[in-house]
């Protein structure tokens, strides 16, 4: 059985978590379980769940008691059993007090409902498609041999259609980008008031106060050195 070290541990660990590593707390985790196989997949779940610590305010302490938990969960155990084993002293501390069976269960789901454990756990599932992929090559063997050996030219064709189906390649998906232009306050003033100079100036061409050439020609932005360029 090869012991947890403090190097490995902390390698694992986000930066703002190393520093509450020491030898004693490693120490302790070793002493803590006596069953190799227990520990193995503790040690290893301890440094392979370590990313959780990162989505939220968690202590190190919390983190290694719900890996533990949910170390014995993997292992088949109840949720009472899982918490049994992880916290031993608070046990025997609740039957010092006489804390009813039913108060302990309570505490117990509280526990299991808590975030850094379902944010362990979901560390650990795995999905369906996985778990059944034996299922999956037996049912394409299963259409397979339909396709070749069955009597009925229907129930041929169907397998033949089922297997080209399951194994038709993925088809590319195409990325649409949709880009628009939010307008924000500014251009919306701009464009109103560029709105109102043009109907002023219409007005001032209808009531002969001006022409179109100087409207073409008038400043619309004062002090703005510019050069006019006569018409080619």
């Amino acid at each position: 059985m090869t012991q947890l070290t403090v190097d490995e541990i902390k390698s694992a660990l986000p930066d703002n978590f190393k520093k509450s590593i020491n030898q004693q707390l490693i120490d302790g985790i070793n002493a803590t379980i006596s069953d190799p196989e227990m520990y193995e997949q503790y040690r290893d779940n301890l440094v392979s769940y370590t990313h959780v610590l990162k989505t939220g305010k968690f202590k190190i302490t919390n983190y290694l008691d719900a890996v533990r938990y949910v170390s014995y969960k993997l292992m088949n155990q109840t949720n009472i059993q899982a918490y049994s084993n992880t916290f031993p002293d608070k046990i025997a501390r609740f039957n010092a007090q006489g804390v009813s069976s039913k108060d302990v269960a309570s505490y117990v789901t509280a526990y299991n409902k808590s975030k850094l454990v379902n944010l362990i756990l979901e560390q650990t599932l795995v999905p369906t498609w996985v778990l059944n992929q034996d299922l999956y090559q037996r049912a394409l063997n299963v259409q397979a041999d339909l396709m070749l050996n069955a009597r009925s030219e229907k129930v041929r064709s169907d397998a033949a259609n089922s297997i080209l189906t399951q194994l038709k390649q993925p088809e590319k998906q195409k990325i649409e980008l949709d880009i628009g232009v939010k307008e924000d306050s500014v251009i919306e003033q701009l464009k109103l008031r560029t709105a109102e100079l043009a109907a002023q100036q219409r007005m001032l061409i209808q009531a002969g106060a001006t022409n179109a050439q100087e409207v073409a020609h008038s400043k619309i932005i004062d002090n703005v050195e510019y050069t006019e360029v006569d018409d080619e």
